[in-house]
């Protein structure tokens, strides 16, 4: 909480990563607010220096740059991952640190299917071949020369039981699909009171049984490279893999080695580990594979949910300074 004659000082460090239409509204008290459309590593301290509340969506906010800034209190994140802030050092602080919850819940799953149909149906393909004049080619309503296979009766694996998981599930089993659940154990179905159309595996039992695997798990050191070399071998019916969650939990350059050797069928990305995509990242070597499509971080996108973001970040800022924080993170 924060009393002061003086205005609140409030830094918005990368404003550009919201759609310039998103709107936000006004902060029901004093304050004075920066934004900067982005911020450089090098800049985050000097810019946080004489800041109360600190908003940022990807901007790395590290123990250093909090050591120089001794007037910060909150930090508000326009984002559900806090993989970019220091925890640790923020809870020796006392810095609340809050989040933005739920609202993608509708934007991600919908993407996530929108990658697993043009995949499962190659359209991609499709279009770039009747784009070519494949179509006249052939001389007859149709050809055949990418697959196409029905999302009724395949088998959706799902790692990440938050609320993108679920809803992702709800569509899958909408659209016919038997959905797995990755578990530690047997007994967190029961213990969790889960949904008891859910079947919990363990996760290499739901990588050797599903037909396309979708992450919507965080980034922790536990799930870094959660998919690596040694999980691609273990998928043993060429699944898709579709990953709008963090481009961490992949290991990027076996992936690449995956689809190319035929170990997956094909891959849906939203992330990568290092963003924007730098010319020497192995994905580069996969934009031209009928089997791959890479969208830029959008998922989450949506002009609804982009929205309802900006007003929760109000409501967890004004929450603070009322003295009730709201969705506040704590160390892993």
């Amino acid at each position: 909480m924060i009393r002061s004659a003086a205005p609140t000082q409030i830094v918005f460090l990368d404003r550009a990563t919201l759609p310039p239409q998103t709107r936000l509204r006004a902060l029901p008290f004093e304050h004075v607010l920066r934004m900067f459309d982005r911020t450089a590593a090098a800049e985050v301290a000097q810019r946080m220096r004489d800041a109360e509340i600190v908003v940022a969506n990807k901007t790395p906010i590290t123990a250093e740059a909090l050591a120089a800034a001794p007037r910060v209190r909150m930090i508000a994140i326009a984002a559900t991952g806090t993989d970019n802030v220091d925890l640790q050092a923020c809870a020796a602080r006392g810095i609340v640190v809050s989040n933005v919850r739920d609202y993608a819940v509708h934007t991600v799953p919908e993407h996530t299917f929108a990658l697993i149909f043009a995949l499962r149906r190659s359209l991609l393909a499709y279009r770039e071949a009747v784009r070519a004049g494949r179509w006249l080619e052939t001389g007859q309503f149709c050809f055949f020369d990418f697959p196409i296979r029905n999302l009724a009766g395949s088998t959706l694996g799902i790692v990440g039981a938050g609320a993108l998981g679920r809803a992702t599930g709800a569509i899958g089993r909408a659209l016919g699909l038997r959905v797995l659940f990755a578990s530690r154990s047997a007994q967190t179905h029961q213990q969790s009171g889960a949904d008891s159309r859910e079947e919990r595996v363990p996760l290499d039992t739901l990588l050797a049984h599903s037909d396309i695997v979708s992450l919507h798990c965080p980034l922790t050191p536990a799930t870094h490279h959660l998919i690596d070399a040694d999980a691609f071998a273990r998928m043993a019916r060429r699944p898709l893999l579709i990953n709008t969650a963090r481009g961490g939990l992949v290991d990027e350059a076996a992936l690449v080695k995956a689809l190319q050797s035929g170990q997956i069928s094909g891959a849906g990305f939203d992330v990568v580990s290092e963003e924007p995509l730098p010319v020497e990242h192995p994905f580069q070597a996969l934009l031209a594979h009928p089997g791959f499509i890479l969208t830029p971080h959008v998922a989450w996108a949506s002009e609804e949910a982009t929205q309802a973001l900006a007003d929760q970040l109000i409501d967890n800022i004004s929450g603070f300074y009322a003295g009730q924080p709201r969705n506040v993170v704590r160390p892993h």
